[in-house]
């Protein structure tokens, strides 16, 4: 058969994910979006599958109120006139980013953080922090980079896309297990790889909820310079503490440039601005034997990527932050008080269903705070059973093999608590027993 001009006919394109970057057979790059098809699937149900920041306390007039708040500090502070407010607002910007002195004045404040603003670069979400800092530690296929199991499928995720391998490093009840790290670096080098860096979540890891003990915090950096390893340090849920104690942060602990920072304000700030940064001051010398910033670095790959994050969005965030003085805390007072209610309430409730003397098998981590807890169950947990958990029990959850390859993760699930509140939690856990019982039965 032909067409009206003589012409074999066009063939549609038919393109086979064998022919396009292997990740895209991955299973960790289709995790999320099935738990969204999930969720979308059914409704109803009632979700401690996300961890989203609580929705309840939103207010569109707080975005236009933010973003003349900065435009204030544009006139006031900076001294600039109507058209160099415009054009910050309006046009593409510097790829670093326009609010890092900002971002640097809040991590003084609230971490003990001191770094040079220059050293910040701003990003659309810590999503792209995080590509950045793998991109540029990847030079050829002897890079590998070690992350603490369980683990954030983002990060995984993003070094998959880079064909840069992850090996996984036993977390433990300490957070991380120093031996373990010791031996994984040990036997990456002598299989002529080369160990870049350790990623890993302090506070309240996702997706475990687990945190870093002090000691165990000063002992990790003094590992990572005996190996020569950076530490790539994310933390989204610092704040969220349910028992009022902060510990400082790796990077303010860190005298020897060690630690590689990446932080977002999506759980402190704004989810939908999409503001993430990295505060990267390794000094880098260059071939012409001049030294500038692990950041200068990180915005020439920014500037072939995102070419630059939003100003908008940035002036929304910095907006935020002149506010309340540079001070999330102060900012999310409320966040911290439901969070830690949230917490004590699940808590509760799963002990209720699952008393110890109970014999239903079902036992769960205690996190200090964050978003997250990870129960273990008599059974595997896998995709199937979500789907059967969503449609017969009206329940939603995460699988933990998502997060780690460790034979123990088959059967667990990750609870989030930070979006679900109240009588839904009660709700919630009062269905997932309803799932043990059957299941197990």
């Amino acid at each position: 058969m032909t067409s009206d001009n003589g012409a074999a006919p066009q063939q549609d394109v038919l393109l086979h994910t064998s022919a396009l970057h292997g990740s895209l057979e991955d299973a960790s790059l289709s995790s999320m979006n099935f738990l969204n098809e999930i969720a979308q699937r059914y409704p109803d149900a009632v979700s401690f599958a996300p961890g989203r920041p609580y929705e309840g306390f939103f207010e569109t007039d707080l975005v236009h109120d933010y973003l003349r708040r900065f435009e204030q500090y544009l006139r006031e502070e900076k001294g600039y006139d109507e058209e160099q407010v415009r054009r910050v607002l309006f046009q593409y910007g510097r790829t670093k980013g326009i609010i890092h002195e900002l971002i640097a004045r809040h991590l003084e404040l609230t971490e003990g953080i001191t770094v040079d603003p220059d050293s910040v670069v701003v990003t659309s979400g810590c999503q792209e922090a995080m590509f950045l800092v793998l991109r540029a530690l990847r030079r050829d296929e002897r890079d590998v980079v070690l992350a603490v199991s369980p683990q954030y499928v983002g990060f995984t995720g993003a070094a998959r896309l880079l064909d840069l391998p992850v090996l996984e490093v036993a977390g433990g009840d300490r957070g991380v297990d120093l031996e373990s790290v010791a031996d994984v670096v040990a036997g990456a080098r002598a299989r002529g790889l080369r160990p870049r860096a350790l990623y890993l979540v302090p506070d309240f890891s996702n997706p475990s909820g687990v945190s870093l003990d002090v000691d165990t915090r000063h002992a990790l950096l003094d590992l990572a310079d005996r190996l020569d390893l950076l530490l790539l340090e994310d933390n989204p849920y610092g704040y969220f503490s349910a028992d009022g104690e902060r510990l400082p942060t790796l990077k303010s602990l860190d005298t020897k440039h060690r630690v590689v920072h990446l932080g977002s304000f999506a759980k402190t700030g704004l989810p939908g601005a999409r503001i993430g940064y990295a505060v990267a001051d390794q000094p880098v010398t260059g071939a012409d034997g001049g030294t500038g910033l692990l950041a200068d670095q990180l915005s020439k790959i920014k500037s072939m990527l995102t070419v630059n994050t939003s100003p908008i969005a940035q002036a929304v965030i910095a907006g935020k932050l002149l506010t309340y003085g540079c001070d999330l805390r102060r900012a999310n007072e409320r966040e911290i008080a439901l969070y830690r209610e949230n917490l004590e309430r699940l808590l509760d409730r799963l002990a209720r269903h699952f008393p110890p003397e109970g014999g239903s098998g079902v036992s769960w981590n205690v996190p200090r705070g964050g978003f997250f807890l990870v129960v273990t169950v008599p059974f595997e947990a896998d995709e199937k059973l979500l789907e059967t958990s969503a449609r017969d029990h009206g329940v939603l959850w995460t699988p933990m093999r998502h997060f780690s390859t460790d034979p123990a993760a088959l059967c667990q699930i990750r609870l989030s608590f930070s979006l679900v509140t109240g009588e839904r939690i009660d709700r919630g856990v009062e269905r997932f027993a309803d799932l043990v019982a059957r299941r197990a039965g």
